[in-house]
């Protein structure tokens, strides 16, 4: 290497803007999203308190200071609509009250001490506001299979009945006491009939009478037409989606990703629809946020939301991204499991969670289309954990190659980091002291 030639380690000590923990550590944030209708925040585990603290930062400034119109989380419809009338002044919850719905697992992944504070505060903001222009906090995913039909049912009882009994006898073939990935596994395979045909059909009617449904109570039947309309979708996708769960990986996770894609875009419309402005702040994974063009999915097929929001919106998106090198996260061991207070062992060497602490820079925003940081092009590797962290096969588990600059607009770094604190708090869990600790008798 020539003497003086710019490397990945000095790249990042230009470029990056240190944090002090201070009301200007978003201001470079701000200026790139000020033109932008919609910013995706990331997070590298879905159990980290940092994470969340700083996204709730970001999301009160966006919403005071930018017009955003609310939050979309990489949460359930049903789940999220509650919340949502809550912080428009709706209903009889109090903040933790508002987040009772989210029961399915990650329970803590929505349901936890942070994302109270968001909300509580969202509830703040919307006082004295008129209705039309109220933020809201809304849902982007899909599980929510049986709970979406009941909803868009629910729905029909209250403005045509005749339709609610034609939905009953459609849905009925969903047969509401089966487990969705039962009902998927058996569809599949040919055990039972697909309900496809039938889920379509719904959503045909309900999107049908949207105009008759709307000649009545202004904004309020506008909300609950647009609720009803979104789950019937959900049906229509998740019925897809766990079909396609017994036919490999890449097909599950692009349906979820392009319904996601589909439900932002609605809400963006809807808030117009509403007298907003149309731009909304997304909570997700860094594997959701980040264009998945420039990480290892791509080989294997996959798209993400990150990718395809740029694709249909170009320079309106900012994607950002946020990765520790080390620290405590809330975590489960297995697929429905409890969450566990869990050690994120030190970042590998041929990581960029390395390459940042190596800095000695602790925390830090870096921009990264600024030229100064082009030799961040060469591609390596990424850490990621989902609702389950295996620390003993963290290599395998948990890392993928990725271009950062490629991927993401901006990244925010910690070297060592927090875990969330769940509102439904487990007998096992004990602050201060991980389940490795715990049990090593630490």
């Amino acid at each position: 290497m020539r003497e003086g030639a710019r490397t990945p380690f000095t790249a990042v000590r230009d470029a990056a803007v240190r944090l002090e923990g201070g009301a200007h550590d978003y201001d470079a944030l701000m200026e790139m999203a000020t033109d932008r209708r919609f910013v995706l925040l990331g997070e590298a585990t879905h159990g980290t308190s940092e994470f969340y603290r700083m996204r709730d930062e970001i999301t009160r400034r966006l919403v005071g200071e930018c017009g955003f119109d609310g939050v979309a989380v990489e949460g359930d419809c049903p789940d999220s609509w509650r919340v949502s009338r809550y912080v428009q002044g709706q209903g009889g919850d109090d903040a933790e009250g508002a987040l009772a719905d989210f029961r399915r697992f990650p329970v803590w992944m929505w349901r936890n001490r942070q994302v109270a504070e968001l909300v509580r505060w969202l509830r703040g903001f919307n006082t004295g506001r008129p209705l039309e222009r109220r933020v809201g906090f809304y849902g982007l995913d899909l599980y929510s299979l049986y709970r979406s039909a009941e909803a868009v049912i629910g729905y029909l009882d209250a403005v045509d009945p005749d339709q609610a009994q034609r939905a009953r006898r459609l849905y009925a073939c969903l047969d509401h006491a089966c487990d969705p990935q039962a009902y998927g596994y058996e569809a599949a395979f040919g055990i039972r009939p697909n309900c496809r045909e039938a889920a379509v059909a719904q959503l045909v009617a309900v999107r049908a009478r949207m105009c008759e449904y709307l000649r009545r109570d202004g904004v309020p039947a506008l909300d609950a037409q647009f609720y009803a309309e979104r789950n019937a979708e959900v049906v229509v996708n998740a019925e897809t989606y766990y079909r396609a769960m017994f036919s490999g990986r890449a097909d599950t996770w692009n349906l979820r990703d392009a319904h996601m894609r589909d439900m932002l875009l609605a809400l963006s419309r809807y808030c117009v629809d509403r007298g907003g402005s149309g731009r909304l702040v997304v909570w997700a994974h860094n594997s959701h946020i980040g264009d998945a063009r420039a990480t290892e999915a791509r080989r294997r097929g996959e798209w993400n939301l990150g990718q395809l929001m740029r694709e249909h919106a170009g320079d309106e998106v900012l994607l950002v991204g946020f990765t520790t090198y080390a620290g405590r996260v809330a975590a489960a061991s297995r697929w429905g499991g409890d969450v566990e207070l869990k050690t994120v062992r030190p970042a590998l060497a041929d990581s960029y969670e390395h390459l940042f602490r190596s800095t000695r820079l602790d925390r830090f925003f870096l921009p990264l289309h600024e030229p100064v940081t082009a030799p961040l092009d060469e591609a390596m590797l990424e850490r990621f954990i989902g609702v389950i962290y295996l620390p003993e096969t963290e290599r395998a588990s948990h890392y993928y190659g990725a271009d950062l600059r490629g991927q993401f607009d901006a990244v925010f770094h910690l070297d060592e980091t927090d875990a969330v604190d769940p509102l439904d708090v487990p007998a096992h869990w004990e602050p201060g002291t991980t389940a490795e600790e715990e049990s090593l008798g630490g």
